[in-house]
């Protein structure tokens, strides 16, 4: 569609809205629906990812300390793994703030007889916790770290009686089976949903495509009649290109409006009924979300209305 043609086929594609009200419709609702339902999947994705995420975030490593290390020593080896580019933050939980866990959790869990039976010993070793900036990190992180010699010096082995000392890779911990079993779950999770929107993507294409073929067929004649006049191909694409756009960009609008209102107004009250999810999008989440059903809206008014067009300019 050449720029001077521009003017012509805005105003044609306003008369072909007036004329024909019902097909308009039904395209702008077909584009609308569709549209919709990929954003609201696409907004779920965000949302299960965001739960997978912070379920993920919560594993962390945990390597235990000797009651014997020189606080010098666990310090050292503190800023040694805050050096490593796998590591977010390392803390040290000293035996009383073990031991207070211990017994919050334990209490949870209606043992108190556990916690009792401790006679104001204490048991529970010292600890170094780690968190990672990519928890998928965490097995390679805990393997270096069990093989490292000043962690060696620092950790909680026994000694056997017959004076063999266990190894000190038993000392890190971070939910080994379960973790790497998270991680299978949360990885498929996230395929599976990236199939789903582009599955999902292309049959509302296909559908908006066979709309926008329709609204065109039934203004065969009308195409037939300016090719005989010798009107050229780009003139007679123009006025159906730029009413499949108008028609995209009005479905995508509506569809980002209704999106909108179950943000703002669906998400919260979700969010007061089932408190232990985080039901929470981003701005960035949420303005990527609307820029993609937008430049969507565009793709599918441009080619579906151009690749409808071509069997009737076929010379």
């Amino acid at each position: 569609m050449a720029p001077s043609n521009f003017g012509y086929s805005l105003r044609e594609a306003g008369h072909h809205f007036a004329r024909n009200g019902s097909s308009t419709f039904g395209a702008v609702i077909t584009i609308f629906l569709s549209l919709f339902i990929i954003g609201l999947f696409a907004m779920g994705s965000v949302l299960l990812d965001g739960m997978v995420g912070t379920v993920e975030n919560q594993v962390t490593i945990q390597a235990f300390l000797s009651d014997d290390a020189s606080q010098d020593a666990v310090d050292a080896l503190q800023s040694k793994i805050s050096g490593w580019s796998e590591v977010e933050s390392v803390s040290y939980k000293s035996k009383d703030e073990a031991l207070a866990e211990f017994r919050e959790t334990m209490t949870q869990r209606n043992a108190s007889d556990a916690v009792a039976a401790l006679d104001d010993r204490n048991p529970i070793p010292a600890s170094i916790v780690i968190k990672l900036r990519d928890p998928q990190d965490v097995e390679g992180v805990a393997k270096r770290l069990g093989s490292d010699d000043d962690f060696a010096a620092v950790a909680d082995v026994t000694t056997a009686e017959d004076g063999t000392t266990s190894d000190p890779a038993d000392q890190v911990q971070y939910g080994q089976g379960t973790v790497e079993r998270l991680f299978t779950v949360t990885n498929w999770i996230r395929v599976i949903t990236l199939v789903l929107v582009a599955l999902l993507t292309f049959v509302a294409f296909v559908f908006i495509n066979n709309t926008i073929r329709l609204s065109i067929s039934a203004r065969r004649r009308e195409i037939a009649i300016q090719r005989l006049v010798g009107a050229s191909n780009g003139f007679i694409r123009g006025p159906f290109i730029m009413e499949g756009v108008l028609q995209a960009l009005i479905g995508s609008v509506l569809s980002i409006g209704a999106l909108e209102a179950i943000r703002r107004f669906g998400l919260p009250m979700l969010a007061e009924r089932i408190t232990f999810l985080n039901f929470a999008i981003s701005a960035r989440a949420t303005l990527s979300t609307y820029g993609l059903l937008v430049a969507m809206g565009l793709v599918i008014g441009l080619f579906g209305s151009a690749i409808a067009m071509r069997r009737y300019l076929k010379v």
